[in-house]
């Protein structure tokens, strides 16, 4: 099975958004989708999405904001084939200071990759486009007089107090009559408010959103620990906070429990780190029009070395050090057996079936050492001769020399009279010796 080719395709889309930081008016997007369409089985699948405003409209920033708001986007395909789900490509953008109202930055380009694990044609059909704006982890201390914050009857606003107090912006309001409220509007995930450390001071109650804080209460008279304040006067001193919250649009509210003195320093606006982006501000963006699938073709893993068709050939090399190439070649056939050549041979002959594919291993030796070991796939076909033979017993021909029923007794016989012939000839040796010792001693 042979690797499917890696093939890239661009389809260019039209997306209208809405909602979120789409505002009112919606948002017209260009988003070019970018993947392979012929893919390995094991090769991850990655489609990337390309985002851009179409024409004037634009995601716009809900409020102030100090750089490192993110802008995030997710786009969403379905897969169908082999296997099926839906495939997320994630990308994000960091944003500069922000006006409320501003132009927000885009991300360049979102991604998403999975590997593929089966062979087939998989269908991939773009869904929907989500962006999410998620504001930066920020505090934010607003003074008294802020339009953010509002009081009831029975405050006085004191301005140009003593510096040496220490207040925000050397101005308070205060009250001594119970029940006197307060209020701070604000958006994050914390609060504090901001007052006067004082011995003269009394108890105050916190709502958040109409339900009681956490902490309900506090007194500017009293330390942490529950000991009396000894100072008189110690501005800018946050006395009451509270963090957890969801991000949103909040209001505090302030109450006096008693007669004594409360003071309304300012108060500071929190928001925490988000690990999540705030559901208000996501936008929706779907295809203009339906989109056409597109498809993939996830092929088999890579091929063999070799892989001959019924009259395929081949020539095995190897080089191990970059300079040793055997010569040895591999000629497979239809109907015959490989044959290779070199300085050495090896010559499979595969039993005939019914057509039916068989794995060898033919092993081509070269010059100096190192050998060749290539798998190819032979296809024999039955009841054909590789070879025609006519003579018996010639050399070259695979089949052994014909025999006869007399040439095992024949051979034997044949052997018996050679031992014979040796024993009398041995005999006649020993007696000429014999005599030669006797015509020696006479001489002597």
């Amino acid at each position: 099975m042979t690797s499917a080719k890696a093939e890239t395709v661009q389809v260019d889309l039209n997306y209208n958004c809405t909602g979120g930081v789409a505002g009112p008016s919606g948002v017209n997007l260009k988003v070019t989708l970018t993947l392979q369409t012929a893919l390995t089985a094991g090769q991850p699948l990655d489609v990337k999405w390309g985002v851009a405003y179409r024409d004037g409209t634009r995601f716009l920033s809900p409020g102030l904001f100090q750089p490192g708001a993110r802008v995030s986007a997710t786009g969403v395909v379905d897969i169908n084939g082999p296997w099926a789900g839906k495939l997320d490509s994630l990308g994000s953008k960091d944003q500069a200071l922000l006006q409320n109202g501003g132009a927000l930055a885009l991300p360049d380009l979102i991604s998403g990759a999975v590997a593929t694990t089966a062979e087939g044609e998989i269908e991939i059909v773009p869904r929907r486009l989500l962006l999410d704006f998620t504001p930066p982890a920020s505090e934010a201390v607003v003074n008294d007089d802020d339009p953010a914050v509002t009081y009831g009857p029975n405050w006085t606003d004191y301005n140009d107090r003593d510096g040496n107090i220490g207040d925000v912006h050397v101005d308070v309001h205060a009250s001594q009559v119970m029940g006197a409220e307060a209020a701070f509007k604000f958006t994050g995930t914390g609060v504090d408010f901001i007052s006067e450390q004082s011995n003269q001071g009394g108890q105050v109650q916190f709502l958040v959103d109409g339900e009681p804080g956490i902490p309900a209460t506090a007194d500017g008279s009293k330390e942490p620990n529950g000991d009396p304040v000894l100072v008189a006067n110690k501005g800018n001193y946050t006395l009451w906070g509270m963090r957890g919250l969801p991000y949103k649009e909040h209001t505090l509210t302030v109450k006096k429990l008693d007669t004594k003195w409360a003071m309304v320093d300012g108060f500071r606006a929190v928001t925490e780190q988000l690990l999540d982006a705030p559901k208000q501000f996501r936008a929706e963006c779907k295809p203009v029009k339906k989109p056409t699938a597109i498809r993939v073709n996830v092929g088999g893993t890579a091929s063999p070395p070799i892989s001959p068709s019924d009259s395929a050939s081949g020539s095995p090399s190897v080089s191990p050090s970059g300079s040793v190439s055997p010569s040895g070649s591999v000629s497979p056939t239809g109907t015959g057996s490989p044959t290779p050549t070199g300085s050495g041979s090896h010559s499979p002959s595969p039993s005939p079936s019914n057509t039916q594919s068989q794995l060898t291993t033919v092993v081509v030796l070269g010059t100096p050492t190192p050998t060749a070991t290539t798998t190819v796939t032979l296809t024999a076909t039955p009841t054909v001769a590789q070879v025609k033979v006519t003579p018996k017993g010639g050399a070259q021909t695979g089949e052994e020399p014909e025999r006869t029923a007399a040439s095992g007794p024949l051979l034997v016989g044949s052997g018996s009279m050679m031992l014979l012939v040796g024993v009398f000839s041995g005999v006649a040796l020993l007696r000429r010796r014999a005599a030669h010792a006797g015509d020696r001693s006479e001489t002597v």
